[in-house]
């Protein structure tokens, strides 16, 4: 391209290119790029201008050439298909008339900071440096799909997608990329659904405060994310599903603060993902599913008000859950299992206790199990069920056995006291004592010598049986759950 075809805006441009001066077509520093559609001549630069000094542009000795614009209004396309591109490229506060397109190209580093966009094509894209989307306005769909960038992604306060028109595909679209840092999307926000499938950062990524807006669909997709350090998405609201199923962040996942909403759906979906700390902090009580099933995490702190009234939780794996509180505020989630009774969820939930050393919880969790599969058991099993409960707890509430056996011998021994059997060979049987008579009755493996030589009769004989019967269970009902209870440690 001749300079001769330049109107004089893209002629200070091209005389700046060589030495990478800046160009400020801006009239105030505060100025709205969502206006530039009406900008006239004076700051107007065609597509195809930048097109040609990128890749043919003018060099001068001993200068860093580059594209460091302000303020423009960029008509055409900027057509840098499959390019390769030696210079930093900085379009800040610009407003482009169509969609950038930057597939399969290389560049050091692309800066859009606070520019209004209709779309970005650049799936494949490699960039050397960072990519700055900061601040961005971008109502059409991004397309960064399998990008590599050396640095980082700043997408912070950027957003994405129109509010009025519902997208057809993701308005950000980061899936099986690779990031050399971090990604940085405070506040961003977006109408419609950001995509991290298969993406590799080898630093953090940064939600906090993001908007993500998807009514009914998937807000975030992130499948298979694996993350360097931490995922922070403190204070994020999502309208719509989060998935980050099989994903592998080996610090925090931290949706303090969050709001998760998809009502009829999954609203947290992190399944079957490796992960080192789980923080659902001071996050409004969830509306949809949470699905967390063969997921594994060394911590997981969440507050019972936070769960939403159906989980799926068979395989989670966790090592200390916080904030440490009695089991009995634990055990109503265990309820909400959406496949019922399953053994695992309470045995995870036994050995979180254990871990902490709070034995009494532990206990309580596996009382609460029994309890539960006694319901899914036929009529007669769990007639033998509350029998075991109401006598020793199922062996984890063994002071029960003493109060029925001192109850038991109480009432025998005040009822053959008031009234003695006679006794089957009078010149043989040793002295009637109420109390070890009672202890022969209730007892079977004990002989004081007293049951042998008496025999009640009428009302007394009854209650001889009882007793009899009685003990019989109740020891027998004890002998099991000590039983279970040792097996159980």
């Amino acid at each position: 391209m001749e300079i001769a075809d330049l109107t004089p805006a893209e002629r200070r441009v091209w005389e700046a290119f060589p030495s990478g001066a800046a160009v400020d077509f801006r009239e105030s520093p505060d100025e709205d790029p969502t206006t530039g559609a009406s900008w006239g001549p004076e700051r107007t630069v065609r597509g195809e201008v930048l097109r040609a000094l990128l890749l043919d542009g003018p060099a001068q000795d001993g200068e860093i050439a580059g594209l460091k614009l302000w303020g423009a209004r960029i008509t055409g396309t900027l057509h840098l298909m499959y390019g390769t591109i030696e210079h930093p490229v900085r379009l800040r506060g610009c407003h482009f008339e169509k969609p950038p397109n930057l597939y399969g190209a290389r560049i050091p580093a692309l800066v859009l900071t606070d520019s209004v966009l209709p779309g970005l094509t650049a799936g494949t894209l490699r960039v050397d440096g960072v990519l700055r989307l900061t601040c961005c306005r971008i109502s059409g769909p991004v397309r960064l799909a399998g990008a590599k960038f050396s640095g980082a992604v700043f997408v912070n306060k950027a957003r994405f997608g129109d509010p009025d028109e519902p997208a057809e595909e993701p308005v950000l679209q980061l899936n099986h990329t690779e990031v050399g840092t971090d990604i940085w999307a405070a506040g961003l926000v977006a109408y419609g659904q950001v995509r991290l499938k298969g993406a590799v950062v080898s630093g953090q990524v940064n939600l906090n405060d993001a908007q993500m807006h998807a009514p009914g669909d998937t807000a975030l997709h992130a499948e298979t994310l694996t993350v360097g350090t931490d995922l922070h998405a403190r204070g994020l609201q999502a309208e719509g599903r989060v998935n980050l199923t099989g994903s592998r962040i080996p610090g925090q996942l931290n949706f303090a603060y969050a709001r998760l909403s998809h009502p009829g759906g999954q609203a947290l979906r992190a399944s079957s993902c490796v992960i080192g700390e789980l923080w659902l902090r001071e996050v409004a009580p969830i509306e949809g599913t949470v699905n967390l099933r063969r997921t594994q995490l060394d911590l997981l702190h969440v507050p019972p008000e936070v769960w939403p009234r159906q989980v799926r939780i068979n395989g989670l794996d966790y090592r200390v859950l916080t904030p440490h509180l009695p089991a009995e505020q634990r055990l109503p989630l265990l309820e909400r299992e959406a496949d019922g009774y399953l053994p695992y969820v309470y045995e995870q939930l036994t050995t979180a206790y254990r871990t902490v050393g709070d034995e009494t919880a532990a206990r309580t969790v596996q009382l609460a199990k029994l309890r539960r599969h006694r319901r899914t058991l036929p009529a007669y099993a769990r007639l033998w069920g509350h029998v075991q409960d109401a006598a020793v707890g199922y062996g984890f509430r063994p002071m029960r056995a003493a109060g029925w056996l001192l109850l038991l011998l109480c009432t025998g021994t005040l009822a053959f006291a008031l009234h003695h059997p006679p006794a089957l060979k009078p010149s043989e049987a040793p002295g009637f004592n109420p109390l070890f008579y009672t202890l022969d009755l209730l007892l079977p493996i004990i002989d004081f010598g007293q049951e042998a030589a008496f025999a009640p009769r009428g009302g007394y004989q009854w209650l001889s049986y009882l007793l009899i019967a009685t003990g019989w269970v109740l020891a027998t009902t004890i002998a099991a759950g000590i039983t279970r209870s040792l097996s159980r440690q």
